[in-house]
């Protein structure tokens, strides 16, 4: 009894070392593709985009489809995230260059609007309008238009603004950033700094937030009046808006990410003909083999069975001992990846160095017997979980505790 639960235990350890093995490859193909590209960095800087200047021509820099994130996205020339400056951020933060008359414009119509509900009346009623925001420069992404005097004023990069007070936590990574997370409490400093440079603090912010049309405008009115009108409370509370919006941002991002890993998954297991139901047989047939081996170590009648094998094996290998040492120098859980279109061969003594075999016309047998096809769904859905899931099960089923911090 006690034997037989030994066997089913090496049976799950390597079928889970497997699974291990396959996820870290999908998963170490997945994060190569997204470093090299910085996909990861503009997805963040993209809802920035969004967040701080409003979207162009009613189209969002988020993308809405996984293949715009994982084709569209990486190799568009519009790239969200700002140009890479090596200089610390400036020592003296400058006021928002915003036409007074429309700060004026968007303060007056805030006023209106709050009038007309404090009155019961819903905003625009009295003109005959549906409720329209606060009035603001034609152009959408944040030109302040004419000032007073007829001169033109330049547009206001909410997010240019934003990337000069994180300058510090970015490494040079090419012409663009590379910063793809903003801890909270450093998001909540940057808004302060920008807080302090308007002569009227978040009241003026916000005044010039709604002039320009910007989103963050009415994020940050929300909290400031939920904080009551406390700075230290509008700060916390601008770090927790910030942090909840990262999670749903990561959350959106790892649903893209999951059909990415499922597509690695289908063409690696493809690619090495991983079928996990033949795998987990040639484990038990490994490990009844080992048995035999003791049996003959311990001088039981296990002999004849182990000559038999032998003389029937693959190799042809007539001699019991010399068909021992070959198949104990080839485990079960090296030969994970020999029906691979293209497979290894590792000298068990290392005389020689490793080959490499094409094996094209087996491959493609096995890949079109449907035979093998439950075995490949089961290691697909298998692959779904993630290397960090099956690191956890090994651990579990073979007692390693992992390191605390």
């Amino acid at each position: 009894m006690i034997h037989l639960i030994s066997v089913y235990i090496d049976l799950a350890i390597g079928l889970i070392l497997a699974f291990l093995l396959l996820s870290l490859l999908v998963s170490g193909i997945n994060e190569a593709f997204v470093r090299l590209l910085g996909i990861r960095s503009k997805f963040l800087w993209a809802y920035l985009r969004d967040t701080l200047d409003g979207s162009e021509d009613g189209r969002s820099w988020i993308p809405s489809k996984i293949a715009d994130v994982f084709a569209k996205l990486p190799f568009s020339r519009d790239d969200p995230r700002p140009v890479h400056s090596s200089d610390p951020a400036p020592s003296v933060v400058e006021p928002m260059r915003v036409d007074p008359a429309a700060v004026l414009a968007a303060e007056q119509a805030r006023e209106k609007v709050s009038a007309e509900i404090a009155e019961g009346i819903s905003p625009g009623e009295a003109t005959g309008e549906a409720g329209t925001g606060s009035p603001g420069p034609s152009d959408p992404s944040g030109s302040s238009g004419l000032s007073a005097d007829g001169r033109s004023e330049p547009s206001v990069d909410m997010t240019a603004r934003l990337y000069e007070r994180l300058q510090e936590i970015d490494h040079p990574k090419g012409s663009r950033t590379s910063i793809a997370n903003i801890p909270p409490a450093r998001f909540s400093g940057a808004v302060m700094e920008l807080v302090a440079a308007e002569e009227g603090g978040i009241d003026g912010l916000l005044a010039k937030l709604e002039a320009i049309n910007s989103p963050l405008a009415g994020h940050l009115k929300g909290v400031w009046e939920g904080a009551q009108r406390d700075l230290p409370r509008f700060r916390k509370g601008v770090e927790d808006w910030f942090n909840g919006e990262m999670q749903r941002l990561s959350t959106l991002y790892a649903r893209y990410v999951k059909w990415v890993v499922f597509v690695l998954g289908v063409v690696l297991t493809l690619a090495f003909s991983m079928d996990a139901l033949e795998y987990g047989k040639t484990l038990l047939r490994d490990n009844a083999y080992r048995a035999g081996v003791s049996a003959i170590a311990g001088g039981d009648d296990g002999y004849t069975a182990l000559k038999d094998k032998c003389a029937g094996s693959e190799a042809g290998l007539a001699e019991p001992y010399q068909c021992v040492t070959e198949s104990l120098s080839s485990p079960a859980l090296v030969k994970i990846f020999d029906h691979a279109i293209v497979s290894i061969t590792i000298p068990p003594d290392g005389s020689a160095d490793p080959s490499f075999n094409w094996n094209g016309e087996a491959w493609w047998d096995r890949l079109i017997t449907l035979g093998h096809w439950p075995g490949y769904l089961l290691t697909m859905v298998a692959l779904l979980f993630g290397a960090s899931f099956w690191w956890d099960v090994l651990r579990r089923l073979t007692g390693v505790r992992g390191s605390r911090s």
